[in-house]
């Protein structure tokens, strides 16, 4: 998929319809869209094209649990015609293909995991405002943020990566902490594999690190992050070092993911944090602060 290519007319078009509406009227679902469930999926395909004969596979992974679905609701409204349109001009990566992912917890929800198709045009809207809000989460102190990177490893084939040895990108967003493992059962429900055993995060990262940079966005404003913020950074820091990124302001979240790209691509921190206006870059300097470039096997191009 993403065979086409974004419109700014389209998304403005699209945003004004939007604008007046509620949260509850943009996302409607009540129950798992069959488009967006992951049981029996092979593969997620992110495909050169014409129109974008670079792609570049971007994975964003949104909590829908609990109060978290304002972050999908500010990404629809406006943060996803941000982040394309900022990635385009400033070209960090080249022709980005986007999938949104809703993300529950495995062990309590009816859907902790929703996947739409890659996309490069206004579908990427339509199909986002399809996620279930489901409100769901199991009150465990972690979602089960490691399902994207299992379904990312598994059942996605990108040719950023296949053709020219360059990892796209994967974020993860959510206020609680990472889950200390994936298990079989969890994973033979919600997608159909019948896996052998359970999978502990830390070796899911790794699996998916093969062809992704990997980050998770804290949503400081969430419940969860505010009663523990310290035990919730330190978890993940634990789990991916220097790649965990503070939200203060939910808002910002496009702004944020493009930030994180152009720094792990090598441009310079504080430039980056400046690029923004004024309230936009103070938000961004703090989440980007601990970022550095990728370097070695662990950088953009791997050699075959």
């Amino acid at each position: 998929m993403g065979t086409a290519r974004w419109d700014p007319a389209d998304w403005s078009a699209y945003a004004a319809s939007t604008a007046r509406k509620s949260t509850a009227a943009v996302f409607a679902a009540r129950a798992i869209d069959p488009e967006l469930n992951p049981f029996g999926v092979t593969l997620r395909e992110s495909r050169d094209s014409d129109l974008n004969p670079q792609s570049t596979a971007i994975v964003v992974g949104l909590d829908v649990t609990g109060s978290m679905g304002m972050i999908a609701d500010a990404l629809a409204r406006k943060g996803l015609g941000t982040m394309v349109e900022e990635i385009l001009a400033r070209k960090p990566v080249s022709d980005p293909h986007i999938m949104c992912l809703g993300i529950g917890d495995v062990l309590f929800d009816q859907a902790p995991l929703q996947a739409t198709q890659f996309e490069a045009d206004i579908r990427i809207a339509r199909q986002l405002e399809k996620l279930w809000l489901e409100k769901g989460g199991g009150g465990n102190a972690c979602e089960s943020y490691n399902l994207p990177w299992y379904f990312a490893a598994q059942h996605t084939a990108i040719d950023c990566f296949e053709k020219r040895g360059k990892k796209g990108y994967l974020f993860t967003v959510g206020d609680e902490e990472p889950p200390l493992d994936l298990p079989a059962d969890g994973i033979a429900r919600v997608l159909g594999d019948r896996e052998t055993r359970d999978f502990e995060s830390s070796e899911l990262l790794t699996l998916v690190s093969r062809r992704y940079h990997v980050f998770h966005v804290i949503v400081e404003e969430g419940s969860h992050a505010r009663s523990d913020p310290t035990g919730v950074r330190d978890r993940w820091t634990d789990l991916l070092g220097q790649r965990v990124i503070g939200l203060s302001d939910h808002t910002k979240l496009a702004e944020v993911i493009v930030s994180a790209i152009e720094v792990n691509e090598g441009r310079d921190r504080d430039a980056v944090a400046k690029s923004w206006s004024k309230d936009t870059a103070r938000v961004v300097r703090r989440a980007v602060g601990a970022l550095t470039p990728a370097t070695g096997r662990s950088a953009g191009v791997v050699r075959f």
